[in-house]
């Protein structure tokens, strides 16, 4: 899709501008007064802070102990403190902030390596190295985003800039050709793609931000010419790995770091070669891949969540509008202009990239939307296997598909309810990243094993990982008085499980109940496990959770009822501080559970 346009680029790559450049003050001022209090109340608060100082010691960590929070948190701190003050001088105009600006650049600009420790290797899944070697740099997500970072620092504010020294400018340009430009160019990084290979979020994320890099700076032609060759060449691998229905098998959370970012890679492109990209954003697969957050959507801050991606979601933002009106979807336009205006957070505080920001401001306030058709009831993403119903009152997802996805947790045949909005049976999500989420002792973390999700265990035997473990025989049926699923999770299991089939039908019956069927046929006994954050209480037939709802319950014998504490900063944004998981055995070969 994107490497046959290569051929006709033009002769002359234009530049993209980020934003607006802090000259143009009537741009400026135009930004609503709320927003304009709430960047310089930040600004002003940065300027009494002390940059975070990051030492060799807090950069080898990861590798003495695994723990990666601890630097990152330094790491993001000197970013969006630099961010806070960009902000400030681009809403005020008046020079105050310039010296704190200047200070971040150049601690960043001095730091050793961009690269987190986490991700400082030269080879996808090779030994991460105690410390960076500034020779050879590393272009992780975040290099590529601190390059961005500083870019567009430059690009709006470098006259101010300039009237300081040009050194500033120059010093940015010269760190950007070194740690980005020349090794994108130069060497080959796994992110890129090659063949066959399977990429992920980081592929169109790292691409964004070097384009964005290159073409907010003045560089040359020919080094925007082979930027942009290559680059497209990455987004279709990237794309390649998206079936035509778009959905995002990393789950709801890296949507803003892969659809949304392929869009602003395709911003950038755009502005390089006006036109020239128009008729991708019409392409059904893009628009289907846009689309997908919003028919993720469960109500308030709650998404159908699987993969590494937490229940609880941050709000739109001026992103996801754009993409929708990139793409003519007024059903995603509307749904990220709603969900934008409920957030607390108008200017994105939380936010390191600088050009995210920079547009949620100069977007403004967004027009209230027409009334427009809700997004579809139900639909089923074959190519992962995900299936969604909904009625007024119940919300269900049940994922299928194969435990070798992107973030995969092993959860062939989960299920995901709300009731009124609320999470009845609930995917857990993932913990705080550390050495071990990403390492071979990956599936000895508990939130990651099927037997803490709503899935059957075999005396002891949960799913196993790896693409050859899925589902079969995976039927759907949608109509108006009801939808179902229906699929055997028997081969996501290893063959110590011993199980010949297990049959999962999923139905709501719309207006009255959902309704869980499982039929076993193997030789251990099955085990269900039924995860909620709702106290359970327990009786022969029946189980009550809360005010919420009730599961009916035949073919179970005794259950039991675990209580997980929940101490983890991640899993406590979505979660109480303690999680149930319901042991429910079957006591022959079928099961039912009716939710109402």
């Amino acid at each position: 899709m994107f490497s046959e346009i290569s051929g006709d680029l033009p002769d002359s790559l234009g530049d993209f501008t980020p934003g607006t450049v802090s000259s143009d003050r009537e741009r400026w001022s135009a930004v609503p007064q709320a927003m304009r209090d709430a960047v310089v109340r930040d600004a002003e608060a940065t300027l009494a802070r002390d940059w975070p100082l990051i030492t060799a010691s807090d950069y080898r960590e990861y590798t003495a102990n695994g723990n990666r929070s601890r630097f990152e948190e330094l790491y993001f701190t000197r970013r969006r403190m630099l961010n806070d003050v960009v902000l400030g001088e681009l809403v005020e105009g008046n020079g105050r902030f310039l010296p704190k600006i200047i200070d971040g650049i150049f601690l960043v600009a001095e730091e050793s390596g961009w690269q987190l420790p986490a991700h400082n290797a030269y080879e996808r899944n090779g030994a991460r190295l105690p410390l960076p070697d500034n020779s050879q740099p590393v272009i992780d997500l975040f290099a590529a985003e601190t390059a961005a970072l500083l870019a567009t620092t430059v690009a709006l504010l470098g006259g101010a800039l300039d009237g300081v020294s040009p050194e500033i400018t120059a010093r940015v340009r010269r760190e950007i050709e070194d740690r980005i430009l020349l090794p994108y160019l130069g060497r080959h990084f796994w992110w890129m793609g090659r063949g066959n290979e399977r990429m992920n979020n980081w592929t169109a994320w790292i691409t964004q931000n070097v384009l964005v890099a290159t073409f907010s700076l003045k560089t040359d032609q020919a080094t925007r010419r082979a930027v942009v060759e290559k680059a497209l060449a990455s987004l279709d691998a990237f794309l390649k790995d998206y079936a035509e229905d778009g959905a995002c098998e990393e789950g709801v959370l890296y949507y803003r770091h892969a659809a949304l970012c392929l869009h602003g890679a395709l911003t950038v492109l755009n502005a390089a070669a006006p036109g020239l990209f128009a008729g991708i954003w019409q392409q059904p697969k893009i628009r289907n891949m846009a689309d997908y957050i919003a028919n993720m959507h469960v109500a308030g801050r709650h998404y159908f969540n699987f993969a590494d991606s937490a229940a609880v979601v941050e709000p739109c933002s001026a992103r996801e509008y754009l993409f929708g009106k990139a793409v003519n979807s007024e059903m995603l336009a509307d749904f990220a202009a709603a969900d934008r205006a409920a957030a607390e957070r108008p200017h994105l505080p939380g936010e390191w990239n600088l050009w995210y920001r920079v547009q949620e401001l100069l977007v403004g306030t967004l027009p209230a939307a027409d009334p427009h058709p809700a997004p579809p009831r139900d639909i089923f993403y074959p190519g992962i296997g995900l299936f969604v119903a909904r009625d007024g009152r119940f919300s269900l997802a049940v994922k299928g598909g194969n435990n070798g996805e992107g973030h995969n947790h092993n959860d062939v045949g989960s299920i995901t309810l709300y009731k009124n909005g609320r999470p009845l049976l609930i995917d857990v999500g993932v913990e705080t990243y550390t050495a071990k989420t990403f390492s071979p002792r990956r599936y000895e973390i508990w939130t990651m094993q099927s037997a803490y999700h709503n899935l059957p265990t075999f005396s002891g035997v949960m799913q196993e990982a790896g693409e050859a473990f899925g589902a079969r025989e995976v039927e759907v049926e949608i109509g108006e008085e009801s939808a179902r699923i229906s699929l055997d999770i028997a081969g996501a299991y290893p063959p110590g499980a011993k199980v010949r089939s297990y049959r999962r039908m999923v139905s709501l019956e719309r207006g009255r109940h959902v309704e869980i069927v499982d039929a076993h046929d193997g030789d251990k006994p099955a085990l269900l496990s039924l995860m909620t954050c709702l106290a359970p209480i327990v009786s022969a037939d029946r189980i009550d959770l809360a005010d919420l709802g009730s599961i009916l319950v035949d073919g179970a014998g005794p259950i039991e009822i675990d209580e997980i504490e929940v101490d983890d900063i991640r899993l406590r944004s979505a979660w109480p501080e303690k999680l149930f998981r319901l042991r429910v055995p079957l006591t022959g070969k079928r099961l039912t559970l009716r939710i109402v």
